[in-house]
């Protein structure tokens, strides 16, 4: 039985994993940045026009972020932040239901509820028993770092004109910010983005010893990513503009729009797993959990990291009758340097309130180990003609740390099937957030 349901997710996953479209919706959130010609982000193809003089074409390049010291970051940290956030999908428990221990050939219950949802506790599935399941999990994404998705403000300044004969030609230090005066000149753009992820999780875990349990999870992930984004450029003065997204100086176009959409289905990153149970009395038990996601998702698609995470968990839970609190310690490291890696912090319990219903609530946190790699560029200043200070951006810099409340039940139906419920909160503003994640899901022990 255990080899067919195998077959079965294998298949299943097989059947539903081809993408939907040829350009990774990762460049789609790039391609909001791209304005007309040229194939660079607010590359200005109207100020670089042939028909142009050449002292202005030289200008179409000035607001590409490469060239633009800090702003990349902007661009760079909106795609990582939605990539890391949908290959960080929850996983349910290694052990669900009922658990058992072995005394002399004959089982005895090591649990009196049906388990916890996403958190883990220590006890093991008992030799040669398995769990099977699967898991839909519904995310609208509508935050990062506390700012509306729908309502993104980011300003892209001028790079500093420095070059030999400068200072002669403009009369003045061409080092500080603003002269000549055509680096007052920004581009303001507003920004919404709909981001939708459904992520189905199969599930089996195995009891291969009465105190280890191995298992896997394979997700597969659908997204679907709808942007736009309004950029103005907002020239300092005069009767003619040297920056325009078509046009000419004394007729220029200061306003353009980017609208893109996409969708994407595939396997996410599959997770193998490793649960041992150091100790157990009548009371507590003590194990600890092992656990690798590998990098199987299509990071250009959103549907994984692009990177291996690697997870240790010590778990400790109780039992006082029906009410059965436990708590998770541990690290993720992440590979690849572009994210960081974590401490993961889970305290809850489950409680069965009947024999056919579990409720299971967690405080589950994620916090960064070290400072942010997702850093917003600071503030620019402008000093002549006057002094003045230009926000980057309204999404404001500070740590990813996640913080989620779970609430969920389990109901156990006559077949020995376990109907899964769960909802999970955002409990602060760090990192990419939907506003509830939905899960609903079936589960087998046998």
């Amino acid at each position: 039985m255990t080899r067919s349901l195998c077959v079965f997710v294998v298949v299943s996953v097989s059947g539903i994993a081809a993408p939907l479209q040829a350009q990774g919706l990762r460049d789609l959130i790039s391609d909001l940045f791209i304005f007309g010609s040229g194939g660079q982000p607010l590359f200005l193809a109207g100020t670089a026009g042939a028909s142009n003089p050449a002292s202005v074409q030289a200008h179409g390049s000035h607001f590409v972020p490469a060239a633009v010291e800090g702003n990349a970051t902007l661009i760079g940290f909106l795609t990582s932040a939605i990539g890391s956030s949908v290959a960080n999908l929850p996983i349910s428990a290694t052990s669900s239901g009922q658990t058992f221990r072995f005394e002399g050939g004959v089982p005895v219950a090591t649990s009196t509820s049906a388990g916890p949802i996403f958190a883990e506790r220590a006890q093991t599935l008992g030799r040669g028993r398995v769990l099977a399941g699967v898991n839909v999990n519904r995310m609208h994404f509508q935050s990062v770092r506390g700012v509306d998705l729908a309502n993104i403000e980011l300003n892209f300044t001028h790079a500093n004109s420095n070059f030999p004969g400068c200072d002669t030609l403009f009369g003045g230090d061409c080092a500080v910010m603003g002269r000549p005066t055509l680096e007052n000149d920004f581009i303001a753009l507003d920004l919404s983005i709909k981001l939708d992820v459904t992520a189905t999780v199969f599930v089996l875990s195995y009891g291969l010893l009465d105190w280890m349990d191995v298992g896997v999870a394979v997700p597969v992930v659908s997204a679907s990513l709808r942007g736009t984004s309004v950029a103005q450029v907002v020239p300092f003065g005069g009767t003619s503009a040297t920056h325009f997204f078509a046009g000419v100086p004394t007729n220029p176009e200061l306003a353009a729009s980017r609208f893109v959409e996409g969708s994407a289905t595939g396997v996410g990153d599959v997770a193998a797993r490793l649960k041992v149970r150091l100790s157990q009395s009548e009371r507590a038990a003590f194990g600890i959990l092992a656990d690798a996601r590998f990098a199987t998702g299509d990071a250009t698609d959103l549907l994984g990291a692009g990177h291996t995470a690697v997870r240790g968990l010590g778990m400790v839970s109780a039992r006082f009758g029906s009410f059965s609190p436990h708590a998770n310690v541990g690290y993720v490291y992440r590979s690849g340097g572009e994210l960081n890696d974590a401490v993961l912090a889970t305290a809850g319990f489950d409680h069965a309130l009947s024999d056919w219903a579990t409720l299971a609530v967690d405080l589950i946190s994620e916090l960064e180990a070290g400072e942010s790699g997702l850093v917003i560029p600071g503030v620019v200043h402008i000093d002549v003609p006057f002094r003045r200070t230009i926000e980057p951006t309204n999404i404001p810099d500070g740590r990813d740390d996640i913080v989620n409340g779970s609430l969920g039940f389990k109901f156990v139906t006559r077949p020995g099937l376990t109907i899964v419920t769960n909802s999970l909160w955002p409990l602060n503003r760090g990192g990419l957030r939907p506003g509830v994640a939905w899960t609903l899901g079936l589960e087998y022990n046998f």
